[in-house]
């Protein structure tokens, strides 16, 4: 009996006590109120010895065993102990009788002579009815449903994020917080207990450690490995319970069932989807999840698994099952655990790819939902197969979500009042094809010659860039939205929403598109468009579809139709078999275009590409870093002196996004990015007699808004200048005297830029304004691209 007891209450009585209800002290044997008044208390550990507690008498306990015969005995004082409370009659029997009306499970209000009072006990479990079988039916039936409602309870399970690699990881990310917070399933052990994932943000705290990986380059997975080795190592060291108090209420609802499954052998569940094997661990370890999502779960799959760093194998199309998996990792509550042992499982993983996965029905919950951009997923996949690309094997085929679902997300994001910036994401984003019924329906394939055969009828409504643009996947074209029709609908949302996109692929820039750019003051003048390598050899080698010339007359079309436009790229050095001359190729290209962002990588063979399979790493690291550190000189030179000749003494609309990494409460620095997507810096000031320099500005809650003049001000400038009633003195006056107002994050300011630091801008700020009302103004209209 006392082991039993110890399972089911692992808390002393006076702990559980002082636990569970704090309004009352433990005297001896007595339960008693800090107001001297006996509480209706049902104790935990009425079985204890077999003998009856209540705080119903003036005495404490029976000690006479439970039988029939003395079941309507009243409680005798056992105790030498002057009672300080009268007897007031009440026995156990009297207890149960009068609480039979209480349905409510584990709390209830009962009335007396002195009043209602409120009790709160624990209720018993089935083990403790079999002690009680001498009770009436009615008072069975009342303590069955007190054992029905403490074990449907939820289990809260804590999980820590961290994210590697590109924008399409965040957004994945958003994607897995939002199933998991939304998540609340029965448990596979046992249907009535239901788990419920909450985040923290300190690793350790966590129960289940997720980490979405980067499978681009080697030095990616690199640090993943890195840091699925030191999780492991510091939950050896730390376990969760040297780390939690044994008498917190999470963990004695998680931690305390662990060990009844740590000493379980382990196998395969039922499904493909899912894998295992035997390993004898300590009964006494409390070990976290470590999971493993995104692309590198996907390009190793199950060698991830190796020397133990994980034990949570997902891919990038199979989020939706990542709660269920993890459900099969944890371990079920002690009164099941016996019943579901078999099927324990001490890893699992699912990375099937998808045809049609968009997670267009889920709302992603943002890590910052106080952040103006938001990224925005429209299409999974790519068809391209670069030959030196991992991509199409870990996030597999290209398929677009339903344009109406992007903008309704949109939508939302910019009505919630903080985002002011949209960013439209994809593997291959301007390759985006609306294929739905609905998208059919409403841009049908225009009506093709008798002589048209089906290729050129699937082509119908798809133009590459230039003729110099060739595509390797051909089923390519046909009914439905496109790309441009998408940015035409994200824009109509708001002309104070700006939109960008990212990243795309060259050879999807049809003349559509860069007209709609030019027109819509709210598509940011500024393009990706990744080279990869000046080298036509070079590019055909790496299966791009493009030349040399056809890429650069691309750049031209594109300055001329879009003033003011920001090129950025992507360079591969060191791909195989590049020559000297090949290298040089790419050196004179960025040398050629000038561009305002560049990020650039030493190749690293992947496994299953097309050069994985058919060609040979044949150029050294130290020769990769030689052409590594090259481009980046060149890029370094030519964007200091682009920027330089650009960008200084131009006014570019900001968004504003608030303190800079370097903002001290003593010299603040705000940030923002320009139409351009370029970082500017500029410095502001507290209003005067404000409380933050009137208390020192301790503490960022207290930093106030910054001023600066308003539109209006700056119009009357404007109009004062072009008039001949003033001169250009008066209205400097005029302007100086003009009320400031303040300037917060999310909103649009003008700012002067002063200073280029590489690609990083720094300015004055000048005034805060709309988009539009910039636009009107023709501040920013004279800077050339």
């Amino acid at each position: 009996m006392n082991q039993i007891l110890r399972q089911k209450f692992p808390l002393s009585r006076s702990s559980y006590i002082r636990k569970e209800f704090p309004n009352l002290v433990s005297k001896g044997k007595v339960i008693r109120r800090k107001d001297g008044r006996l509480d209706e208390f049902n104790c935990p550990s009425t079985l204890r010895n077999n003998i009856r507690c209540h705080g119903f008498t003036s005495g404490a306990i029976d000690r006479t065993p439970f039988s029939k015969e003395n079941e309507n005995i009243e409680v005798k004082q056992t105790t030498t102990r002057k009672s300080r409370i009268p007897d007031d009659g009440k026995t156990l029997s009297h207890f149960i009788t009068n609480n039979q009306s209480d349905t409510s499970g584990t709390s209830s209000s009962i009335i007396d002579d002195n009043g209602p009072k409120p009790m709160s006990a624990r209720i018993l479990d089935e083990e403790d009815l079999e002690l009680l079988t001498k009770s009436s039916t009615s008072t069975l039936d009342h303590l069955k449903l007190q054992v029905q409602n403490r074990e449907q309870h939820t289990r809260i399970i804590k999980f820590h994020l961290k994210t590697y690699g590109c924008q399409m990881n965040v957004s994945d990310s958003d994607i897995v917080r939002s199933i998991l917070l939304s998540h609340a399933e029965k448990h596979t052990f046992h249907q009535d207990n239901t788990i419920q994932f909450v985040e923290t943000m300190e690793e350790m705290d966590a129960d289940v450690l997720l980490t979405n990986t980067c499978a681009i380059r080697e030095n990616a997975e690199s640090k993943v490995w890195n840091r699925l080795r030191e999780l492991r190592a510091h939950d050896s060291k730390f376990p969760l319970e040297n780390i939690r108090p044994r008498d917190d209420l999470i963990q004695s609802q998680i931690s305390e069932n662990i060990p009844d499954m740590r000493n379980k052998n382990w196998k395969t569940a039922g499904s493909s989807n899912f894998i295992g094997s035997r390993r004898k661990k300590n009964k006494n370890s409390q070990k976290r999840i470590i999971g493993v999502l995104g692309c590198m779960a996907e390009r190793l799959k199950e060698d991830m698994f190796k020397d133990g760093t994980a034990d949570l194998i997902v891919g990038p199309d199979a989020y939706r099952d990542l709660p269920s998996l993890i459900h099969s990792l944890i371990p079920p509550p002690h009164n099941t655990a016996q019943n579901g042992s078999d099927d324990i499982v001490e890893k699992a993983v699912n990375v099937q790819l998808s045809f049609d996965e968009t997670y267009a029905d889920i709302t992603p919950v943002r890590s910052d939902p106080n952040d103006v951009s938001a990224f925005v997923s429209v299409m999974r996949g790519c068809n391209n197969m670069c030959s030196y690309c991992v991509v199409p094997f870990t996030r597999g085929r290209e398929r677009s979500r339903e344009l109406a679902s992007i903008v309704e997300e949109a939508t939302k994001l910019y009505e919630s009042g903080n985002v002011k910036e949209i960013v439209l994401l994809g593997q291959n984003v301007n390759s985006y094809h609306d294929r739905s019924e609905s998208a059919k329906l409403a841009k049908p394939i225009l009506t093709a010659g008798a002589n048209t055969n089906f290729k050129e009828q699937n082509r119908n409504g798809y133009q590459t860039s230039n003729p110099g643009f060739s595509n390797l996947y051909q089923l390519r074209g046909g009914a439905g939205y496109y790309f441009s029709d998408l940015v035409e609908a994200i824009s109509d949302i708001s002309p104070e929403l700006r939109v960008r996109f990212t990243s795309p692929h060259p050879k999807d820039y049809p003349p559509e598109l860069l007209s709609l750019m030019a027109e819509r003051h709210n598509v940011c003048n500024q393009l990706h468009m990744p080279a990869q390598s000046g080298s036509t050899s070079v590019l055909e080698r790496m299966r791009r579809g493009y030349t040399r010339e056809a890429y650069l007359e691309l750049i031209d079309d594109a300055r001329s139709a879009i003033p003011d436009l920001a090129i950025s790229s992507d360079f591969i050095t060191g791909f195989c078999g590049e020559t000297n001359q090949e290298h040089a190729d790419t050196v004179s290209l960025m040398e050629q275009v000038v561009y305002d962002q560049a990020y650039m990588f030493a190749y690293s063979m992947r496994g299953k590409t097309h050069a994985n399979r058919t060609m040979v790493d044949d150029i050294s690291d130290t020769v990769k870093g030689q052409r590594l550190q090259e481009i980046i000189n060149t890029f370094r030179s030519s964007i200091q002196q682009r920027n330089d000749e650009m960008e200084v003494g131009k006014v570019r609309l900001v968004l504003v996004e608030g303190d800079s990494r370097k903002s001290t409460k003593d010299k603040r620095v705000w940030g923002g990015r320009t139409d351009q997507n370029k970082r500017i810096l500029f410095p502001v000031k507290a209003p005067r007699n404000s409380a933050y320099e009137n208390d020192g500005g301790e503490g960022n809650n207290s930093l106030p808004s910054p001023q600066c003049f308003s539109e209006d001000s700056i119009r009357s400038v404007i109009s004062t200048l072009e008039s001949s009633g003033l001169t250009s003195t008066d209205a400097i006056y005029n302007l100086v005297q003009s009320p400031k107002v303040n300037i917060n994050i999310g909103d649009y300011a003008a700012v002067l830029v002063t200073e280029a630091r590489g690609h990083t801008l720094r300015g004055r700020l000048l005034f805060q304004t709309t988009m539009k009302s910039f636009q009107e103004m023709g501040i920013g209209a004279s800077a050339n691209g």
